[in-house]
């Protein structure tokens, strides 16, 4: 263990949350351990804002809600005290310390009497088992977050040589990284969240088996891939989180639905780029934008530009099949997309249902006539769906660029102007109907000589 002391690093108390400061001397007057761990001690070593702050202790969750009431339990596989000030939590996690093994088939003795369980996978199921400081070092994922914090002298305690990787920038695994990964499939993902958004360089022993264990993601709950999929494309680094999930063979766990119109790795070139690939990149390079920018950010809207393609290619392929008009197959292919898409990240209904509004008015912004324009544009989601459209348009260009430009000189124009426009656009497709008509009868009193 390596103890950098106060004069040794950059980490002030004015830079720490309040309500975490209460919470570690409460602790440590009543004569337990307790550390800021984590992610906000690699923060605040880099200089930057942490989004929260997580303790460490001695205490066990319910010591730990007898000394605050603003406290209650969470958590059945990690059992963590969250302490509430408002809208801020700050969690409590208790050291965890060394378990014993057990699989599927323990007994429910066994499983009353041991806080540890594992599945057939080697997937921790159950880890409730209490240890001290060093035991809780080593059972952290990576060693950047196996940096703890103390408010007594105001030294971190690196048990990893955490301080050195971070310094370097390597993300490492701590101990066999085929067995972490085994235990929690999630570590995958963690290590390119943290590898984009801090700017480093994964080690190559923790880089190895994660191709091959990508898979094992299929045993993650779909509601908890649901929040990872969050941190990794919502945070401000989605894009370059996005290329590192390529490259480690992790974006397909997480959507197969997509997966099947993207190029292979050896074509995945700025020239061989799919429609759903570069849909992707500019809708991830928007997000990071608007984040950076602060500027709203809907998943609702990430999800239904990223599932374009696919909803589109269902929608022709339904149409071959099954004979189905466009508007019939289009909405059996939103379901079956939506329903291939949650078996594998679970996007509630509330955000279904606003991605579903967005496609439909794919279909609306394509009809200009009086009465349906005022509607579309009147529509809660119209920004959305023209923000779509116009994502599009700059892919397809053609029809799609001309029509992208209309609406948004249409959102700019004046009332009057707004009902020129339409009336323009009604008499230019009379005018291109009547030209077809003709063009159409011409060919056929043609073809009605030629055969006489």
């Amino acid at each position: 263990m390596k103890i950098i002391t106060r004069s040794q690093h950059n980490i002030s108390r004015q830079s720490i949350s309040e309500n975490a400061l209460k919470v570690l001397y409460r602790l440590n007057k009543q004569g337990y351990e307790a550390y800021l761990v984590g992610g906000c001690v690699r923060d605040l070593l880099l200089g930057k804002t942490p989004k929260d702050f997580d303790i460490a202790t001695n205490a066990t969750p319910e010591q730990v809600q007898k000394s605050f009431r603003n406290c209650r339990l969470v958590g059945r596989r990690f059992r963590l005290a969250h302490i509430m000030f408002g809208k801020e939590i700050i969690e409590v996690a208790t050291f965890r310390g060394e378990h014993a093994d057990l699989n599927d088939n323990a007994s429910e003795t066994q499983l009353d009497t041991n806080a540890s369980k594992r599945s057939q996978a080697g997937m921790l199921l159950r880890d409730n088992v209490y240890g001290t400081i060093e035991q809780d070092a080593v059972r952290r994922d990576f060693t950047i977050n196996s940096l703890y914090y103390s408010v007594k002298d105001f030294s971190i305690r690196d048990y990893c040589n955490g301080v050195d990787d971070l310094k370097n920038g390597v993300i490492r695994l701590i101990g066999d990284p085929k067995t972490r990964y085994q235990e929690d499939p999630v570590r995958m993902l963690r290590a390119i969240r943290f590898a984009a958004k801090l700017d480093m360089t994964i080690d190559a022993q923790s880089a190895a088996p994660i191709k091959n264990l990508a898979p094992l993601l299929k045993n993650i709950p779909s509601a908890r891939l649901f929040d990872e999929s969050l941190k990794l494309l919502q945070t401000g680094y989605g894009y370059q989180t996005y290329l590192l999930l390529r490259k480690y063979g992790l974006f397909s766990p997480l959507f197969p639905t997509i997966s099947r119109l993207l190029s292979s790795p050896e074509q995945h070139t700025k020239l061989h780029l799919s429609h759903a690939e570069q849909m992707i990149e500019q809708t991830l390079k928007n997000t990071d934008y608007r984040i950076r920018n602060n500027q709203r950010i809907n998943p609702a809207f990430l999800f239904a530009a990223m599932l374009w393609y696919p909803l589109s290619e269902q929608t022709q392929s339904l149409i071959l099949e099954s004979g189905l008009t466009y508007h019939d197959a289009f909405d059996l292919a939103m379901h079956d997309i939506l329903g291939e898409q949650c078996s594998t990240i679970s996007i509630p209904k509330r955000l279904t249902a606003v991605m579903c509004d967005i496609w439909r008015l794919q279909l609306r912004l394509n009809k200009r006539s009086l009465k349906r324009v005022k509607a579309v544009f009147e529509h809660p989601k119209f920004r959305a769906g023209y923000d779509l459209l116009e994502l599009r348009a700059s892919i397809e260009k053609g029809e799609l660029l001309e029509l992208a430009t209309w609406w948004d000189e249409y959102q700019h124009s004046e009332q009057s102007n707004r009902e020129q426009m339409i009336t323009q656009v009604i008499s230019a497709e009379k005018k291109h109907n009547n030209k077809y008509r003709k063009s159409k009868n011409t060919r056929a009193r043609s073809t009605n000589k030629s055969s006489q």
